[in-house]
Order: C-alpha cells, then structure tokens, then sequence
C-alpha cells in the first residue's frame, strides 16, 4: 500500500509543469465544451482528440484524452440545467430536477449542486481505482451473460418509478425503447430484424440521434407550441455550492459513488445506466418522493454522482482486464495501445507505474472540473436570456449537426426528427422520455445476454433462475415490478406492520 501510495506522488508530481497542466486544462475545456453541445458525446470528444494528440507523449496525451472524457459529461449536465436537453446520454437523468430548479429562478444552485457532486463522487472513483481494482475485478469477472440479461431487466424495471406518477406509462416507453434497440442487424449472426427491407435500418438506431430527437427537438417543438413563452432564470442566486447541502446529502453520494463504481466496472454498461440506477435509489429511499422531478437537490444530486463516479468504474476493467466498459473508455484504450501501452492482464507486470499516472490524471481532470464549474458559470447561465424564436432555431442546427456528426450518415438526421416529433406528441400525452432512453440504452445489453445465456445452456432457461447472482437480480426485479401492484403492496404493508409489532412487544412489557 505505501509503495502505491509513493507511485501515485511520483505520477502527480511528475505532473506538476505548466506543460503538462496546459494540455490538462485545454482537454477538460474542450470537453465540457462539446459536452454542453447538444449530440456531441464524450466519445465524439476522445476520437477527435486522439487524432490531435498523436505527436504528444503518451502520459500527456493519454492527459488530455482523460480530461476531456469527464469535462464531456460534466458538461452535458449544464444544457441539461439550463435547456432540459442533455449534452451525453449519461445527463438525461439530471434533466428532471436540474431543470425545474432552473426554472425556480435556482439555476445557480443546481449547477453549484451538479459541480460538488461531480467532483466528489469523481474522487471516491478515483479511490477506488487506485485501491480496489484487484477486488472489483474480480467482481466482474463473476458476471457472465446470465447475470448480465437481469441486470439490463433490472433497469428496465425502474423505468416506472424514476420518473412520473404512473408506472405504466414508464414501462410502456422502456419497453419501446427496447423494440427501438432491436431494429437492425442482431449481435450473434448479424441477421436483420425489423428492417422492412430498408437497407439504412440495417444499421440500426443510434443512441446519439435518439437521445438529441427525444429531448432536443422534442424539447425545442414543446418550447415553440407554448403559447407562454418560459420564464427566463434570474441571475440572484449563488452560483457556489453550499457545503452544508453536500454533507446533508452525503448517504446519497456515498449510496450514488458505490452504484456508479459498481455499474461502471461492469463492461458494457454505461454511464448512463450509472446516473438512473442511482436516481432510482435516491427516490427508493427519500423521504420526499414527491418531489422528485420537480426540483429535488437529492435527485439532482445522485444523477451527477452516479454518471460522474462511473467514469474510474468504467477505467478499471480497461486497464486490469483489457475490456472497455464503456464506447469513451473503448476509445480511450484505442488510443492507450496506439501510443504504445497495452491494457490488460499484463499491464502491471510490463507497466506497473502507468496505473498511477492514470490515477493521477483523472485525479487533475477532477480538479479542473471543479475550476471550471465554479468560475465559468455565470457566462453560461446567459444562455436562457436569449429570446426562443432566437435561441430554438440554433438550437435545432446544433441537434442536427450532432446527430450527423457520430456517423455522418443523413439517416440519422431522418432518424432524429422521426423521434422528435414522435416524443413531441408523446410528451404531450404524459409520456416521459427518460424511460424510452433507457431502454434503447439497455436493449443491447439485455438482447445479447439472453442469446448468448441460451446458447451456452443449449436453450434451457434453469441457468438464468438457478446460479447465485442471476437468481437474487430475479428476485429483486420481480419485487420491484410486485410492488406497483395495489393487493400485493397492501399485503406488504400489512406484513411490514405485524413484523414492527412483533419487535416492539418485548419492550412493551
């Protein structure tokens, strides 16, 4: 332990040169920048990163690529405030609550709440990282496509309660994100499905045109069909976080920390399952559940622990295992092996030191979130002052030019405003988009688990039932969906009163 400590003192000092801390500082700004962009990803931001950083060192550029990937999705959570749009797939669970403080003139506040919780539950990642990458790994390892089919069920599930009152409507639009996931060609023998002969369908639907139809230019024909135009944010409160708010809240980031850390080591799901997983918790457990989705600091606040702690989660099977966890730590380690670093089993053997300065640096993009989120708010927060008939047009160029930009295909610019107005007159029917969202983000996951589980047991379904972990993620997911039934939750109740009084009895003797 203290040789690893003296390692990562090594790697941070050998950080300390304005050089070193230039690209550090131009990587996070760049990705924050492209974060608020609405469809530029922090995948996007890596990829074109990589090719500008090719001549640089590799602990410099492997810098820069790092500080960008968190500036990406610390800077998603600002349009997410500020427009209700999210700028990556992973701020779509801020949308809810960020937004209706933005619109209770606490704009401020929510981006001081989003920067503390950013930067904290970055910090508990990166302890992990640095202590418990043997352990979790092995965690991982235990997982094979048994438990990965529950785990995508699982967050599935909480589709009905994370956002909305009526759960049913949350699992209708999970459950149509999950149909939208399996149009194109499936995973094992490419075989296309729900394709009508359209050979851009092939391709299946890009979850960056989804994500930018369902919240951007849904978001940009409800602002434009409402007669009232909306309130601009007044610029009165602070933009600084209040420290007594963070420690009130701290059983959510330490509960947010530990879900986003669990479901970042976990490769293939991402950062954004980390964020509603955690959201999902947080309304579990509050005592206010009323007011989540109407400006809730504590749901605000464990949306932006659980996606910003996933991302060291998400950097653990990368370098231990060789196994991208995410598409942005898929990249990250692209651009790890054309710089001359092999991640993998071997890598503390052939490399040991390159672990620490990989803790270091995401420790210095931590930092450097945190300069930029507490000095570089008030500018932004200009943006609602523009009028809409100014503000929504540009802000449809920008969702177009975002979902053309991942692929360059003009499909997905048919593919965004197909989604947009389907969302746009589902919204208006008390449909929320989250749960849709959610879905298409997890419909891979759970479609090859289960093919792949039915493969390896020859088509028996005893396995997913039978071993340890798939059988408590079964139990756990039939509980959740048992628990919106009216005589099943009266009956729970009831068990849970005559449990109480049965405790109390002795003492009341």
């Amino acid at each position: 332990m203290l040789q690893g400590l003296a390692d990562y003192a090594g790697a941070f000092a050998g950080f300390m040169n304005p050089w070193t801390l230039a690209y550090g500082l131009g990587g996070a700004f760049v990705g924050i920048v492209m974060g608020i962009l609405p469809g530029l990803s922090a995948t996007l931001a890596i990829a074109l990163l990589t090719t500008l950083t090719i001549k640089l060192a590799p602990h410099q550029a492997i810098l820069v690529l790092i500080c960008s990937y968190v500036g990406a999705l610390y800077g998603g959570s600002r349009t997410a405030i500020l427009l209700n749009i999210p700028g990556t797939a992973a701020n779509a669970a801020s949308c809810a609550d960020g937004h209706a403080l933005a619109l209770q003139g606490q704009a401020g506040r929510a981006i001081g709440i989003s920067t503390s919780g950013a930067f904290v539950s970055t910090l508990f990642g990166v302890l992990c990282l640095a202590t418990l990458t043997p352990v979790l790994s092995e965690v991982a390892l235990s997982f094979g496509a048994y438990e990965f089919f529950w785990l995508a069920l699982f967050g599935v599930t909480t589709s009905g309660s994370i956002v909305g009152d009526d759960p049913l409507k949350g699992w209708l639009m999970g459950l149509l994100g999950l149909f939208l996931a399996q149009v194109g060609q499936e995973g094992l023998y490419a075989y296309d499905r729900f394709t009508f002969g359209w050979g851009e369908l092939s391709g299946g639907i890009a979850l960056i045109p989804a994500l930018v139809g369902a919240f951007g230019l849904a978001e940009v024909l409800t602002t434009l069909a409402d007669p009232v135009e909306r309130r601009i944010v007044e610029l009165r409160d602070s933009v600084l976080p209040r420290f007594r708010e963070i420690f009130q809240y701290w059983r959510t980031v330490l509960r947010s920390g530990v879900i986003g850390v669990f479901t970042g080591l976990l490769p293939g799901v991402g950062e954004d399952a980390g964020a509603w997983m955690s959201y999902a918790a947080a309304k579990a457990v509050s005592k206010e559940k009323d007011k989540f989705g109407k400006g809730s600091i504590d749901g605000l606040m464990a949306a932006e622990t659980g996606d910003m702690s996933s991302i060291p989660g998400h950097i653990i099977p990368c370098l231990a295992l060789g196994i991208p966890g995410s598409a942005p730590s898929a990249v990250l380690m692209a651009a790890m092996i054309i710089h001359g670093i092999q991640p993998g089993p071997m890598l503390m053997i052939q490399n040991p030191h390159f672990v620490y300065q990989v803790v270091a640096m995401t420790t210095l993009a931590t930092i450097t979130i945190l300069l930029f989120g507490l000095f570089g708010v008030r500018p932004l927060l200009h943006v609602l002052r523009v009028r809409r008939h100014i503000l929504m047009p540009i802000v449809f160029l920008l969702c177009t030019v975002g979902a053309f930009a991942t692929a360059s295909r003009l499909f997905d610019i048919y593919v965004m405003l197909a989604i947009g107005v389907g969302a746009f007159l589902l919204r208006r029917r008390g449909y929320e988009m989250a749960p849709l969202v959610l879905g298409l983000v997890l419909g891979p996951l759970l479609d090859k688990s289960l093919r792949r589980g039915l493969v390896l047991s020859d088509g028996s379904l005893l396995p997913f039932f039978t071993r340890p972990i798939s059988a408590g993620f079964a139990v756990v997911t039939l509980l959740m969906i048992l628990m919106y039934v009216p005589q099943f939750r009266s009956l729970a109740g009831r068990l849970r009163a005559g449990v109480a009084a049965a405790l109390r009895a002795p003492f009341a003797r």
